[in-house]
């Protein structure tokens, strides 16, 4: 019987066998995440993580990170170092072993890690074979032992394992360049990034030193960390903008080989902070730990106010939102078996955890409550008022969406929509200022761009609560105009533009401007930020006339060297600042900022939830203190404007 056409296509000589590390440099996503700038950032914590791993079994308490002029990155640890002998059955050393062979580790039972973060026998192996080469020196048995891979295979000439002189110490240094065929173009290791993941580890393995020393130029950095307080002094640093209702009530207990570590603490603020760690890694979606921590908050918050009156027997239990508005609190557990998500670890999923963190953390949140009746009374209180604000809230929310778009805009700019129907293709302008407005309008493309003039500045969100953020017409626009609704009715497939781009003056006002509208999107709409629809337009800054020709610079450095080739052409120019988007005709706002083909677009992102946190709260908080400082560090930049 004749076969059919897609039989032909399909038979047996399709099917491939990856072998070794070859899986790794052809699917890198399944195991780091993927090939952008945050999967980079992966490669080092693998490794890192191997590292904290000998800290946890107590045979390590140093770990130096150093980035390389050339972008290479070194881990050198004081641990036992990788074992070097002859594995019995595969008849290769163990340290090329686990860097060559995908689930091969000393991970998998209790007889060398109680706890680890590593579980699987993939890092670093992954990390060898995304690497253009990779060097390990291990301190072990009185000698320093080497071995370099190329793209996660031993090198030639030497591939074998080399014994290169004696040594006294132990511990392991792990040097690697990643491999720039498989990583995205310009990638690079950034400073402050690895700095802010290694302050978060070394809060929650206390009493190991961590560096970090970047030796490229332009400047050379250097950080290091060490905390004895464990994810107390975590809250703390978190809070060290915010204004404390109480002392950080704190928890550490083992339950059935689990340790787990909380603190929290309530804030006069009114955005709420939770961070959850598992065997050191850090759980961006949370899972069991987080969710067994926020459940013993709103559990002992409950019973406490029935129990002393605050509320009456028909009243409604305060909600999880109720109970949680101004906490800040870090979850840290270390488990024999941890089960992830993924590779990449980013949630947890063991089933037990939940019930043990909710019975640690309920017996020290509700000791402390009965013993501090002072502080117990403004949490409650606090309560009290968001559960009313919430209230108000849905209403004010249910009066907003029950309105169309067009109707809820009340400005005097109003939206001027596009044709186009599909969202994909569609993008919202949010400008500053009728006059901007007008010029965005004229010289728009109608079929796919829309324009929303704000009037002045928007509430400043991170201040208030969402009944008075709703009451505000600006936001009541922005709300409407996006489909997206707020708060629990928030809905990412109702979103009308795929690409929602701020365009704001370039002076201090629109620079403050932004900052409103990126506080209000982080805070109450971050999954825009987190899917990548959120973008900051760039107008230039200048325009610089030769005679009929017109150039235009985005930056003094541009402008500078523009005028340096005009100059050396001897050519007569005219310059002029654009001080702001009115000042532009339609024509030239189109050419520069909003035709696709010209313009540039930066993608807002969020690299670091906790930095982004902590930014947004000195810029836009309470405290006068930190925002004072800030504005001080960079004044001279400020000084530098041309406003």
């Amino acid at each position: 019987m004749a076969k059919t056409e897609a039989e032909k296509q399909y038979d047996a000589g399709n099917i491939q066998v990856l072998k070794g590390l070859e899986a790794v440099r052809r699917r890198p996503g399944m195991y780091i995440g993927g090939t952008d700038i945050k999967a980079l950032h992966h490669l080092v914590t693998e490794i890192v993580d191997n590292s904290i791993d000998e800290a946890l079994a107590g045979r390590c308490d140093r770990i130096e990170v150093i980035i390389h002029p050339d972008d290479s990155i070194s881990v050198t640890d004081n641990g036992v170092g990788i074992p070097v002998a002859l594995h019995p059955i595969e008849k290769v050393s163990a340290l090329e072993l686990v860097h060559t062979t995908l689930h091969a580790g000393g991970k998998f039972d209790n007889a060398a890690y109680k706890v680890s973060g590593g579980l699987h026998g993939v890092g670093a192996a992954a990390v060898n074979a995304l690497s253009e080469w990779m060097e390990v020196y291990v301190r072990r048995e009185g000698h320093l032992w080497f071995q370099r891979y190329q793209r996660g295979v031993p090198q030639e000439p030497v591939k074998k394992l080399r014994r290169l002189k004696n040594e006294d110490i132990t511990g392991t240094t792990t040097h690697f360049k990643f491999d720039p065929i498989i990583f995205e173009q310009d990638a690079s290791f950034k400073f402050e990034t690895l700095m802010n993941h290694f302050r978060e580890i070394a809060f929650v393995t206390s009493g190991v030193f961590l560096s970090l020393l970047d030796e490229r130029p332009d400047p050379q950095r250097e950080m290091s960390f060490y905390f004895e307080g464990g994810v107390k002094s975590f809250v703390r640093y978190l809070n060290r903008n915010r204004k404390g209702l109480h002392e950080p009530v704190y928890a550490h207990k083992e339950v059935d080989n689990i340790d787990v570590e909380v603190a929290l603490q309530f804030t006069e603020g009114i955005s709420v902070s939770e961070y959850s760690f598992a065997n050191t890694i850090h759980t961006p979606d949370g899972g069991t730990h987080q969710s067994g921590l926020r459940s013993a908050v709103t559990r002992v918050i409950n019973t406490y106010a029935r129990k002393n009156g605050f509320l009456k027997e028909k009243d409604k239990n305060f909600s999880s939102d109720d109970t949680h508005e101004g906490l800040t609190a870090v979850v840290s557990i270390k488990h024999p078996d941890p089960q992830f998500e993924s590779q990449t670890k980013v949630k947890l999923m063991n089933a037990e955890v939940a019930g043990i963190v909710t019975s640690v953390a309920a017996d020290a949140f509700s000791a402390y409550l009965e013993e501090n009746p002072r502080e117990a009374k403004k949490i409650i209180e606090r309560c009290l008022t968001s559960s009313r604000a919430r209230d108000a809230a849905r209403k004010a929310r249910e009066l907003v969406m029950r309105k169309s778009a067009l109707e809820s805009l009340t400005l005097p700019g109003k939206l001027a929509d596009c044709s186009e129907r599909d969202p994909a293709r569609c993008e919202l302008y949010i400008v500053e200022g009728d006059s901007a407005g007008g010029s965005a309008k004229q010289g728009r493309d109608r079929h796919f761009q829309a324009i929303l003039p704000l009037r002045g500045k928007i509430l400043n969100t991170e201040r208030a609560r969402l009944d008075k953020i709703l009451a505000n017409n600006e936001v009541k626009a922005m709300i409407a105009a996006l489909g997206v609704g707020i708060g629990d009715t928030f809905d990412l497939g109702n979103l009308r533009y795929h690409r929602i781009i701020i365009m704001c003056d370039a002076d201090v006002d629109g620079s403050h401007i932004r900052t409103l509208l990126l506080t209000f999107f982080f805070r109450y709409m971050p999954d825009l930020i987190e899917n990548g629809h959120l973008f900051i337009a760039q107008p230039p800054l200048y325009r610089i006339k030769t005679g009929k020709e017109m150039q235009y610079a985005y930056s003094e450095a541009e402008q500078a060297a523009v005028l340096k080739g005009l100059q050396k052409e001897s050519k007569k120019y005219d310059l002029q600042r654009y001080k702001g988007l009115g000042e532009m005709n339609p024509e030239q706002l189109w050419e520069t900022t909003m035709d696709p083909a010209n313009r540039v677009l930066l993608q807002v992102n969020i690299e670091d939830a906790v930095v982004a946190d902590k930014t947004f709260d000195m810029l836009m908080g309470a405290e006068v203190g930190p925002r004072k400082r800030f504005i001080m560090t960079h004044s001279n930049e400020v000084r530098n404007l041309d406003v």
